[in-house]
């Protein structure tokens, strides 16, 4: 019953809110924020951009919340703006290059220090990635499209898409093994 309880609780604060309070708008910031930064954190290097770019994703939800009609997860309605305004940002900085040139010390820079089963190094590992890569590698991987919806989010084709993805994973194996693991031996190290 607790569950049916956090979801009216959460139903309730969404209505508030929409109604102008701004406690109940406060509410569900501090509720979603740090998911949502974690969100926009893959898609962006640098925390202090990544942080911006969740805020204007929460002014977004709050401009649009009326719109929000209960049909599936309220956090996942969040974590669909917060990604297309992480798409966006790199877009307008032209940060996003779908090219086939990769330069060799950006596939080589690797964290000696970090653990492989560590977040951190993933994260890590993930941004070591060309842009383009990276997006539509977190698109698939993370986030769940499908090809034809990233290479329509991304105003790219379908082939440019799964190209991408395919060499954005190769690239991470290639990583795994320059640091001594691959992907199916890295539990033995424990």
């Amino acid at each position: 019953m607790k569950i049916v309880s956090l979801y009216t609780n959460e139903k309730l604060l969404i209505k508030k809110a929409i109604a102008g309070d701004q406690r109940m708008q406060r509410q569900l910031y501090e509720k979603h924020a740090p998911k949502m930064l974690g969100v926009c954190r893959q898609y962006i290097k640098d925390l202090q951009f990544a942080e911006d770019v969740m805020v204007n994703g929460f002014v977004k939800v709050f401009q649009n919340l009326k719109s929000f009609q209960h049909k599936g997860s309220f956090e996942g309605w969040i974590r669909k703006i917060m990604v297309r305004e992480s798409i966006s940002y790199l877009r307008k900085k032209q940060f996003v290059v779908y090219d086939d040139e990769i330069s060799e010390s950006q596939s080589k820079e690797l964290d000696n220090g970090s653990s492989l089963l560590d977040m951190e190094y993933v994260q890590h590992l993930i941004d070591g990635l060309p842009e383009g890569y990276k997006m539509v590698f977190l698109l698939y991987a993370i986030e769940g499209y499908k090809h034809h919806e990233i290479a329509e989010m991304l105003k790219i084709s379908e082939g440019t898409s799964k190209s991408q993805l395919f060499k954005a994973r190769k690239m991470l194996q290639e990583n795994l093994k320059l640091k001594g693991m691959s992907p199916r031996t890295k539990s033995r190290d424990k």
